[in-house]
């Protein structure tokens, strides 16, 4: 779920190789619930439903109806084995899903086979995409701007594949001493929900730097939340406290 490369390109990337081989070890693992993936799976639900309501509010859709994102075309940028592509696709999206790493998009294939669902997956990057000129919808950076090399570059290439009138929604960790308390220490050292090195907190984004990012690159920030873990209730939930995980969603103009 993490940009990188692929297949080689002319174009300038904003890849952590070391990043991708990591994450690339652990491609057989992504649909394991109980893996290290599994603070993904239990994420996963406030993300889809976070895009969703995001989705079909901007392009005035019924939230009820079972394909409520049908007919439009959503680029996954870093998708791993596509844990967020698939329940995207069930809500009838068109979706491209991006991954650097050849065994993660493997595993993407054959989940969705197994599934019977129509994905588009490649193992390449935004900036190929970009290069050749494709556009999306919506176009999601979820989870991803903290492993890139350069934030505002990649931010810049998002932006540019989004149509004009569309969205684009990222998910990310604020940099502060509560993130690295909770998602440092706490994630990867004490709770072991994550393996260690999975994070290096020194590349966590604040809002307010991805803001500029995305200003600068051309779109509208519309919205912003907070993600919080209840352990009471076992799940994530949306929260006005974005002090470690947030999402925000902005919107590029219709003349653009």
């Amino acid at each position: 779920m993490f940009q990188g490369v692929g297949p080689m390109n002319a174009a300038r990337d904003s890849v952590d190789h070391a990043e991708i081989e990591r994450f690339g070890r652990l491609a057989a693992t992504w649909w394991d619930p109980r893996g290290p993936m599994a603070p993904l799976h239990k994420l996963n639900p406030i993300r889809v439903g976070y895009i969703r309501d995001q989705v079909v509010d901007h392009f005035g859709r019924d939230a009820g109806k079972l394909d409520c994102l049908a007919g439009l075309r959503i680029l996954d940028i870093g998708c791993g084995a596509g844990i967020l592509s698939e329940p995207l696709t069930r809500l009838g999206a068109t979706m491209v899903g991006v991954d650097p790493s050849e065994e993660n998009i493997a595993a993407a294939r054959a989940h969705a086979e197994e599934q019977e669902l129509t994905i588009d997956y490649r193992a390449t990057t935004a900036e190929t995409l970009a290069a050749a000129g494709e556009t999306f919808d919506v176009v999601l950076a979820m989870e991803v701007v903290e492993h890139v090399l350069d934030v505002d570059e990649f931010v810049s290439t998002c932006g540019s594949m989004v149509k004009p009138g569309g969205l684009m929604v990222a998910a990310t960790l604020n940099r502060t001493l509560k993130s690295f308390a909770l998602a440092i220490v706490g994630a990867e050292y004490i709770l072991r929900w994550v393996p260690r090195g999975t994070h290096q907190w020194d590349k966590f984004v604040t809002p307010r730097e991805l803001e500029r990012a995305i200003e600068t690159a051309g779109l509208d920030v519309i919205g912003e939340r907070g993600v919080i873990f209840n352990p009471l209730a076992d799940r994530w939930q949306l929260s006005s406290d974005m002090d470690v995980n947030y999402m925000l969603v902005a919107r590029k103009g219709a003349h653009s």
